[in-house]
């Protein structure tokens, strides 16, 4: 793995997450060592989680890990406490003002898809309770209709017909 697909990859990972619950700017600086050698950094402000590939210097915390164990953090199979506990990741800074940061950051919620599912579903089973004699009605109205439509309305082919020989002879 190269240090920019590192680097995009945690970006898409962190882009996942809601820090709506973290109120203060926090700042961490990833140092990475072995495969994907480089830093990058780690920005929550304003409910926003950023990651950019530079040095952050007014930083809380420097996080000297791995690349893979960056790609955990990032994607939450690990937590930052474990992985500080276990000293595959070790800190400089803050270590109680990330801890309770990265702790915060949850997956985001997708609550809209599932009502947009909702909906058509009762939009799918309105229409299957049409009766046969507005089916019916609704078959006369197609076929006396075309289906250009003009300001608005639904016109008969005869209409239509006018309409178009007087625009283009």
């Amino acid at each position: 793995m190269t240090y920019e697909e590192l680097v995009k990859e945690v970006k898409k990972n962190y882009g996942a997450l809601d820090a709506s619950n973290i109120k203060e700017h926090v700042a961490v600086q990833f140092n990475i060592e072995g495969e994907a050698e480089g830093a990058f950094y780690v920005e929550i402000a304003d409910s926003n989680v950023d990651v950019e590939p530079f040095e952050y210097y007014d930083r809380d915390a420097v996080v000297t890990t791995s690349a893979d164990v960056a790609i955990s953090l990032s994607s939450k199979k690990v937590s930052l406490k474990d992985a500080y506990n276990d000293e595959t990741a070790k800190v400089w800074g803050d270590l109680d003002k990330i801890l309770y940061a990265f702790e915060q950051l949850k997956a985001k919620e997708e609550a809209p898809k599932k009502t947009v599912a909702k909906k058509t579903t009762a939009k799918k089973s309105a229409a299957k309770k049409t009766s046969a004699k507005a089916r019916k009605e609704q078959k006369k109205v197609r076929d006396t209709c075309v289906t250009s439509i003009m300001d608005g309305q639904c016109v008969s082919s005869d209409v239509r017909e006018t309409y178009v020989n007087d625009t283009y002879n």
